[in-house]
């Protein structure tokens, strides 16, 4: 009786947490080719999470994931209580024991009963030292350090010029960049969404259902001179949680580029998924088209473009794999970083969404070289989603030919498996690697058995639809042309 009312308590405090969200090759010095070309680094950050068993984590974002693409195709959101029944299955799995529970410990001074800031943490010296895992041999004590412990890892001090760095949350499952705004100019975290177009931060007057919204930075009258409030509200509703507040205008400096009285939002309600401590961002940039926005604003890449800033608007991302520590994830604003793509895979294609998504048809999907003969499905390409959410034929399919299976909780693989799935996009085919296939061991203490997949059923959604996030992303260089409503992919260098 005492351990399930230990679960229940738990379980309420990650229904309202934040799931992280929106993270390689060695840098390269860039030849600035262009001037008005910007890039930033994206850099990794870790938010301790050792009050949350990772297997819970994951079903997070595959609830989501799951709302996000409800959202993005104009469907309803799975109801909640189906949420929270997949997030009870998963409880029972790890109070009944099919799950190793010594890191989910409830007594004095273990994982669950700490609390944590939201600040980094360094990565000890013994999973510093256990780098990547070679594919086949399971999952790295890096990723598995890192799920367990969440934090921040930030991104190596970027070599080109007009470039921001992406930092890496906790085990590749979100990127965010730091910019300064304001005046004096502060210093704020921002996760970098291709999937969404509104760009916000924190107010001074902020409040949440916790009362204040936590240990972030905030932006308001008293911290600047030049932050100029209107009277026009906005509010913004993500895959998992919301915001709302008004627009404003002040000076932002996105890697040197000074974008003066830029309009954008200011929140002075967020739910806890951004309240929280354990949040490692102060806002969220998002880079879609405009169309898009709630705030009917231009984007803060829109908007260096028209100013001449930048040479149009584009978007360029590397995001970073925590396992191969290069830590070398960056946003480009303005064009492509040449050092970060082989220049003759690069392939262009239109974008097909209609309201303002970068969204790609996808022209094979294969498993080990072997067709998988689905045709006619688009992808929603997201830096800020974690995971790749099909239509659950596909992702049945997909897992049945990767030697997987599926079952009401999830969909898993063996965490040893050399399978990989690739998808293509024109005449290019891209390759997930493995080891962003096999997520994390069901059993933390197993490296070696069962992990869960990658990919994961959507219950949502047309059948055509696929949301593809980070677990694909890893493997790409992704590029996106608001001007010429295009997207191009290139593999990494």
């Amino acid at each position: 009786m005492q351990l399930s009312i230990v679960f229940a308590v738990l379980l309420a405090c990650i229904l309202s947490s934040t799931p992280s969200h929106a993270i390689p090759a060695r840098a390269r010095h860039q030849t600035q080719a262009n001037p008005r070309m910007v890039t930033v680094p994206l850099k990794r950050l870790y938010i301790p999470r050792t009050d949350v068993h990772p297997q819970l984590l994951l079903q997070q974002h595959i609830n989501r994931g799951n709302k996000r693409l409800a959202r993005m195709t104009g469907r309803s959101e799975p109801p909640e209580h189906e949420l929270r029944a997949e997030m009870h299955k998963r409880m029972y799995i790890l109070e009944s024991g099919s799950v190793n529970t010594s890191s989910a410990t409830t007594k004095a001074g273990s994982n669950f009963s700490r609390r944590h800031s939201r600040h980094s943490k360094p990565v000890t010296e013994a999973a510093s030292n256990a780098s990547s895992t070679s594919t086949g041999s399971g999952v790295s004590p890096l990723d598995i350090q890192a799920a367990e412990n969440g934090g921040l890892t930030a991104a190596k001090k970027p070599t080109a010029n007009n470039t921001l760095g992406l930092a890496i949350d906790a085990d590749d499952v979100g990127y965010i960049a730091t910019i300064q705004i304001g005046t004096p100019p502060q210093n704020f975290n921002i996760l970098m969404d291709s999937g969404s177009a509104d760009f916000w931060v924190g107010s001074e007057t902020c409040q949440s259902q916790q009362g204040t919204c936590g240990n972030h930075t905030f932006l308001g009258s008293k911290s600047s001179s030049s932050f100029v409030q209107s009277n026009q509200n906005f509010n913004v509703t993500y895959g998992s949680g919301a915001v709302a507040g008004v627009i404003c205008q002040d000076n932002v400096n996105m890697a040197g580029l000074q974008l003066n009285n830029h309009t954008f939002g200011v929140a002075n309600q967020e739910t806890v998924q951004f309240s929280a401590n354990t949040a490692a961002f102060d806002g969220l940039m998002g880079l879609a088209q405009s169309t898009l926005s709630n705030q009917k604003v231009p984007t803060p890449v829109e908007s260096l473009a028209s100013k001449g800033l930048i040479s149009s608007a584009i978007s360029s991302f590397k995001i970073s794999r925590l396992a191969d520590q290069l830590n070398d994830g960056q946003v480009t604003f303005g064009g492509l970083d040449s050092t970060k793509f082989v220049a003759n895979t690069l392939v262009t294609i239109p974008n097909v969404s209609k309201v303002g998504f970068w969204e790609g048809a996808i022209s094979a999907i294969t498993v080990n070289g072997q067709n998988t003969s689905m045709t006619g499905r688009t992808a929603i390409l997201d830096t800020g989603t974690t995971l790749i959410i099909a239509p659950p034929a596909d992702t049945l399919a997909v897992m049945t030919m990767l030697g997987g299976k599926c079952d009401t909780q999830q969909c898993t693989i063996p965490c040893t498996s050399n399978a990989s799935v690739a998808l293509s996009f024109g005449n290019a085919s891209f390759a997930i690697d493995p080891r962003d296939m096999a997520l994390l061991p069901v059993d933390v203490n197993n490296p070696t058995g069962d992990c869960t997949a990658g990919i994961q059923a959507g219950t949502i959604g047309t059948n055509t639809e696929w949301l593809v996030g980070d677990v694909f992303l890893k493997n790409a260089y992704l590029s996106v042309d608001t001007q010429n409503n295009k997207i191009s992919l290139a593999k990494l260098s």
